[in-house]
Order: C-alpha cells, then structure tokens, then sequence
C-alpha cells in the first residue's frame, strides 16, 4: 500500500510499505478514507521528538471502514465506519476505568514505532488497529467525516484543556494560541460557560475565526497583552488560563497573564526540559497548573453521547486538503502556515 513515511529531519515520503495484516483476535484493519496533519506530527518533522524509526508511517488522526475484523471483535464488522482516538485503550485497566485512557497500560499511540516496536501510522491506505472494541467508535450518520476526525484528537484535546481550567461564567479565561487546538479550546470554553473569552495569537485569520468561535480577539504583536488583561480585571490577571501551543513563550505568558490563585491548563506538547516558570514562581502566586495528554477515547465518547460537535461549526478549521500522494507538501504548507492554512487533511481515495 502507500504511505507517507518518516525518512529524518523535515524528510516525508510518499513510500510503498506492507499492507497491515490481522496479528491477534481482537485486531480490525481500517481502510482509511481521511487523515489529518496535527501540529503534534511536527514535532518528529522538526526532529524535537527523536528515536522514531525511519520508514514509519506517520500519522495518528483517521476515519475509515472496517476492511477486516479478527475472530474476537464483537463491536464492529466488515463496511463499519469508524473513527479513532489518537492511542488505542484497552477499556479494563486502572487508568480506562478511571477515564485516562490516554495512559492505558496496554495502550500505544498511532504512528510511533522505536527500535521495531509500536504501532504504524494513519496517513496510509490502510491501519491496524489492535483491541478494536474498546479503541474504535462507531461513525453515524449525524456526523460528518471531518467533525469526526477532529474528535479523535484535536477538538477532544481542546475540550479537556477547557474542562480542566474548570470554566465558569463569571470568570474571566484566556486562550492562548489560536491553532486548531486552541480554536477548539474557544469553542469548548463557549460550550462550558465562558462568557468573558479572549483568544491570543498574531495570525489574523486565525484571531478572526476565534472571534467567530466566540472570543475577543488579541493580537500579540500589536498589544500588550498582559497590560489588556490586567486593564480587563482590575489589575488581577485572568481566572484561567488555556495554553494550546507547547512553548516557553506560550507557558510564560499563561502566567503572566494569570491571576493569584488561578488556574493554568497547558495541552501544548512541551519538549522543554525545565518549566517556563519556577516552583517558587508557581508558591508565590498559588497557582493551580495541569497539563499532560488528552485522554481522547474518554472524551470523544462523552462527546459524541452529549451531541456536541453536531452543534458547533468545528470543521471550519480544516482549511486545506490534499491527496496522499502530496503529504510532503501538505508537511510543508502545514508547517510553514502557507496561505493561511490552519489545519491540513489527507484524502486517500
């Protein structure tokens, strides 16, 4: 089949690799009909995650058909649609049963496979996926392809950065970054109750869809931003603090921009190897800061049990689609944000 593949540094190649193949009972192979390009994809693009193995398919944001189920799967059959989380679940362990399904302890993540082991990629014709029942979720009618891949990944991301800065109404909350993880971080806050939302950034179309999302928008490069904050709350800071980007920057301004007493939620993929700020930093201000890996089976199932990405116009920070075979250039636009892409998909058919 055709992949696109990792082969180093800002290298993508469009590659023939071997079909996926049934290898336990509980197994399903996917023919995938749309993929995504994640901003998390970059950091292997860029080299700021190293120890993939060259030749890996890339890619962890799919929908499909089921093209084959193993013996043991009970929940999908031949001609399913389905849509994935970016990490399989068992569903049985400690850490499925209390939601994080992220950290299952038989869980992998698509599209990583370090000295032969882990499991291929999405943006491929075809995926295994191992313990199908319990990762997989079914694809109804109601809900169109795109809303659906942006649930296994980016909008379940940015509703668990929201849910966890516990948005209120009267609070004052802030987004800060406004690529699809953030745009989706703004639309969950609106969701959740945030009445007083800004968003920050300094890409104008993407400021301008987080106003149509229900934010104020801020342009960082031509404000003070934290000066609008503290001039918005009498001189506190913001009650919360969402932070979707993964940077120094992004988490240094978060707590600057953050009141005493108030509440950062960071989804950004840091790979920094120290804090943006200082345990004393974090003391002197009584902060309360969580972060980590979005637990997305958890959420894409409560998600789609609440009807809420029906509601919301989610797809239109799909900006750009291009067919497998042009992945290396959709790397590329993606990356470089070349006319005023936002987020990228791939077509397979």
């Amino acid at each position: 089949m055709q992949a696109l593949t990792f082969a180093g540094k800002e290298i993508i190649e469009f590659s023939t690799v071997k079909d996926p193949e049934i290898l336990k009972p509980t197994d399903v192979i996917v023919r995938i009909t749309l993929a995504g390009v994640c901003g998390s994809d970059l950091h292997v693009y860029h080299g700021r995650e190293t120890g993939l193995d060259p030749g890996t398919v890339m890619g962890h944001e799919f929908t499909g058909i089921i093209e084959e189920a193993g013996s043991e799967v009970k929940n999908f059959k031949k001609g399913s649609r389905v849509l994935s989380p970016f990490t399989t679940s068992c569903g049985e362990c400690f850490y499925c049963r209390v939601g994080l399904t992220c950290r299952c302890i038989k869980g992998n993540l698509f599209g990583w496979v370090q000295h032969g082991h882990g499991l291929q990629g999405a943006q491929a014709m075809y995926i295994r996926v191992p313990m199908a029942d319990s990762t997989l979720l079914p694809l109804s009618n109601d809900l169109n392809e795109r809303k659906a891949l942006l649930l296994g990944d980016v909008f379940s991301t940015g509703y668990f950065c929201a849910d966890n800065a516990h948005i209120t109404p009267e609070a004052v909350s802030v987004v800060v970054g406004c690529g699809p993880v953030g745009l989706m971080a703004v639309t969950a806050a609106k969701h959740l109750g945030a009445e007083k939302l800004f968003a920050v950034d300094v890409v104008p179309e993407r400021l301008a869809l987080a106003e149509q999302f229900g934010a104020i928008p801020l342009n960082a490069s031509m404000m003070d931003v934290k000066e609008k904050i503290l001039n918005e709350t009498d001189g506190r800071g913001a009650d919360k603090v969402m932070e979707a980007v993964g940077s120094d920057k992004t988490l240094r301004l978060a707590y600057d921009l953050l009141r005493p007493g108030g509440i950062i939620s960071s989804v950004g993929v840091h790979t920094a190897p120290h804090y943006a700020f200082s345990p004393a930093e974090g003391y002197d201000k009584n902060i309360t800061y969580k972060n980590g890996r979005c637990p997305a089976h958890y959420y894409a199932e409560k998600l789609l049990r609440e009807g809420v990405p029906q509601r919301y116009p989610i797809e239109k920070i799909i900006t750009h689609q291009f067919h497998l075979k042009d992945g290396a250039r959709a790397y590329e636009v993606f990356d470089k944000k070349l006319d005023n892409c936002i987020k990228a998909v791939l077509l397979t058919e």
